[in-house]
């Protein structure tokens, strides 16, 4: 049965999945695997493909004809959302990433939230590729990554990659920005405009675990420039900036037993890895915050304030 026949109250509705992706053919197939097993059928998948370097002949085989490609030139996963949402069609937007595996009651679960809330953050599940065997950055993210509950319930946002709204709604908030943080920037855009935001708990998607120490310095990296370029247009937001970044190795101490405790990890090395790897990157994280605040000069104001 289709989401335009099930999905909400309200009439003549249909349901368009946009998922963004760059340069992972097979994370993106096991992404259209995992949404052809939904409960609830979209009425279309759009996949907005952001120029991959493999063409784009090879991403429409990857694609194989379950979703439509659109491609995206100007860089960035923003964009690439936001092209992926003009060539859709549906009254309801439903946002995941590529590299994401939405579990088979994701669809329905996320939009029959929007009959409480006006946008909609799912659970999040991190994966690894070994379960027994845990690598010391896996174990950092099976304890801190992606708790989608508390961003939505205690700061107010929803990962972009697990995101429910209406197309009205979009409209009236405006697409994904570049040079921040997209969820949080656009979130707080949409509650400054009177939206409420709920959570959804059967709304699952899985995201893998970053596996090594390069890949989450690099994941880092971005958030921090992202999180940067919010801050630094807001007031007084360099100085704010440096102290956040002094108090880095502090939350570190506060946060040590979160990882030695916490029930996402069984093995005593795991919990221990998940400790060391968490005081290596707020050390880490604190360096590279110098380093942005020290080599990026003053923005302007902000046009509006963004975050609610």
């Amino acid at each position: 049965m289709s989401a335009t026949e099930r999905a909400t109250d309200a009439p003549e509705t249909s349901v368009s999945v946009v998922v963004p992706h760059y340069n992972d053919l097979a994370g993106l197939s096991a992404c259209l695997d995992a949404l052809g097993r939904q409960t609830l059928v979209p009425d279309e998948i759009i996949v907005a493909d952001n120029a991959s370097p493999q063409g784009e002949a090879a991403v429409a085989a990857a694609i194989a004809g379950r979703g439509r490609l659109v491609v995206i030139a100007e860089r960035g996963a923003g964009p690439a959302r936001n092209g992926g949402v003009a060539a859709s069609t549906g009254r309801l937007l439903a946002f995941t990433d590529s590299d994401c595996v939405p579990e088979p009651g994701w669809l329905e679960a996320g939009l029959a939230a929007l009959r409480t809330a006006d946008f909609v953050g799912g659970a999040m599940r991190v994966l690894v590729a070994d379960e027994p065997r845990l690598t010391p950055s896996e174990a950092f993210e099976r304890v801190f990554a992606f708790d989608n509950r508390d961003y939505v319930e205690r700061k107010g946002f929803t990962v972009t990659a697990n995101l429910f709204c209406a197309r009205t709604l979009f409209d009236d908030v405006g697409g994904f920005r570049t040079g921040v943080p997209e969820d949080l920037e656009w979130c707080g855009r949409a509650q400054a405009r009177g939206y409420r935001i709920g959570y959804a708990p059967d709304a699952v998607v899985g995201h893998p675990a970053r596996r090594t120490w390069p890949e989450l310095q690099r994941k880092w990296a971005r958030l921090n420039a992202e999180a940067f370029g919010m801050a630094r247009a807001q007031p007084r937001g360099r100085w704010r900036w440096l102290l956040k970044a002094l108090a880095l190795p502090a939350s570190a101490l506060a946060h040590t037993p979160r990882a030695l405790t916490s029930p996402a990890l069984s093995a005593p090395i795991d919990r221990w890895n998940a400790a060391k790897t968490l005081w290596r990157l707020r050390w880490w994280r604190m360096t590279d915050s110098l380093r942005l605040l020290q080599t990026s000069p003053p923005a302007p104001p902000a046009p509006e304030q963004t975050i609610p």
